[in-house]
């Protein structure tokens, strides 16, 4: 397991699953660029007793030729090409019973989703191998990945054929946090101060593909201009092929990721059918749960509970930025970023973008609070008076009695607590205790990145948690 940076959780739930002592289908699965088969090969150090990936745009007979000799450098055998994939599954079956050496035989086939392409077979022969033969062996450690996660979920993880339950394993890849994305720029030997992680992070996201990109001799500002503004940028059409990868018609997928990011504020499901053009039938639900599965938005259940008035919030950090800054901007120069440091659209979505942070860091936030052994609800709130009420994007519902009705303030320096700003807090949490009806204590939590400064205003915030927290 050398040079894996982080993935505690996941590396651990591996050593598990490996140790079961059955037969074992295990999904692997999350958005481009996010390390899935870095993870998989790391974790086995190549020691794969069969190791095959899906060619992108190639064909059956490309794909089965490229099995096949796959098959024969790990057999040493002299398997002849096959016409079609159950003849294929048929030799590697033959290959893995010839092995007479104890210990589990792990075969990692990777980027099934390009493997099923038009009337190939693919599938069906799949499972026939995982049902008739892998399933009942008790040293196969069957390993699936893909990036297409809606085909990964849709044909594997949801299968009502032949796969209907049979896979006994997933693990869901998700970006870095801020800890390991700390950790992996240690690592390049890449310095930077904590607040220029965080704002790192509120662009590329904790995505080790994007972050493997930058330069150590280079500047944070350099860096963002020479991946996104200079000519040949590496991230400048990466947008486009990220949905695209993803999912089989990208088009309405990312008409929901451009109203949720020019909205900049949690939508509801009728608002974002309004925004996106979309109409607001079945299907949507359908988009919605693969945007979430994908880890592009979070869906947060209303205060209220009412399934209908759940809020949905883009949760994707490179998408955020793309469509602020790259998208439809013409005549940018190559040093734009650098250029644009303090202005005032780059202070709207860096306190936007802190914000998304924050959510994603729920778990370092209820440690900061001394509330990890706690049993607590996150959820959003929006008043009734939907055009002009008050809403509230993060509140922690805790089992003692009290909620954290969380204030996220991205600043260079302490947050200074105003009359104005103090009354606006008084009257949100006002309002949300009367539209409520709670009875609970409602605590104002700060959440900023070098803490508040204390004033004659300050005195009305329970808690504080700042930048560092997060890093925990």
């Amino acid at each position: 397991m050398k040079d894996i940076i982080g993935r505690i959780t996941e590396r651990n739930r591996l050593t598990e699953y490996l140790n079961s002592g059955k037969s074992e289908l295990l999904v692997v699965y999350g958005r481009r660029r996010v390390g899935k088969t870095f993870l998989i090969k790391q974790f086995f150090h190549g020691k794969f007793t069969f190791y095959f990936s899906g060619a992108e745009n190639a064909n059956k007979k490309q794909q089965l030729f490229n099995f096949t000799t796959a098959l024969n450098k790990h057999s040493n055998a002299d398997y002849k090409p096959v016409e079609d994939w159950q003849n294929a599954f048929m030799q590697l079956e033959s290959y893995l019973r010839n092995i007479k050496t104890k210990g589990r035989k792990v075969v990692f086939i990777d980027e099934l989703p390009w493997l099923d392409n038009a009337k190939s077979g693919f599938l069906s022969a799949f499972e026939y191998f995982w049902n008739t033969f892998a399933s009942s062996q008790k040293d196969i450690f069957l390993v699936v990945c893909g990036s297409a996660t809606s085909w990964i979920t849709n044909k594997i993880i949801k299968n009502r054929g032949g796969l209907h339950n049979r896979v006994t394993r997933q693990i869901l890849l998700e970006p870095f946090t801020l800890n390991e994305t700390e950790q992996f720029l240690k690592s390049k030997k890449i310095v930077m101060s904590r607040f220029q992680i965080l704002e790192c992070y509120m662009i590329l996201g904790g995505i080790p593909y994007y972050l493997e990109q930058l330069e150590r001799s280079l500047g944070l500002s350099q860096n963002i201009d020479n991946l996104f503004f200079k000519k040949n940028a590496v991230l400048r059409d990466e947008y486009e092929k990220l949905y695209s990868s993803l999912f089989k018609s990208p088009q309405k997928y990312m008409q929901i990721i451009e109203a949720l990011a020019q909205k900049r504020k949690s939508l509801t499901r009728d608002e974002i059918s309004k925004f996106s053009h979309i109409s607001n039938g079945g299907g949507l639900t359908g988009i919605l749960e693969e945007l979430e599965l994908c880890g592009f938005i979070s869906i947060n259940n209303n205060f209220t509970t009412k399934k209908k008035y759940q809020l949905y919030q883009l949760t994707d950090f490179y998408s955020l930025f793309y469509l602020n800054f790259v998208k439809d901007k013409k005549g940018t120069t190559g040093d734009y970023w650098s250029s644009s440091t303090g202005s005032s659209i780059h202070n709207a979505w860096a306190g936007y973008s802190f914000e998304l942070l924050c959510q994603t860091h729920i778990l370092q936030i209820k440690k900061a609070l001394s509330i990890g052994g706690v049993v607590s609800y996150t959820s959003g709130w929006r008043s009734r008076e939907a055009d002009n009420g008050a809403q509230i994007d993060l509140l922690i519902d805790r089992n003692d009695n009290i909620i954290n009705l969380c204030e996220m303030k991205y600043s260079g320096k302490e947050f200074v607590i105003t009359k104005s700003y103090d009354e606006n807090l008084r009257n949100k949490r006002g309002a949300f205790i009367e539209e409520t009806g709670t009875r609970k204590t409602v605590h104002i939590t700060m959440l900023t990145t070098y803490g508040v400064k204390h004033n004659e205003y300050r005195n009305d915030i329970q808690s504080e948690v700042t930048m560092d927290d997060l890093f925990a």
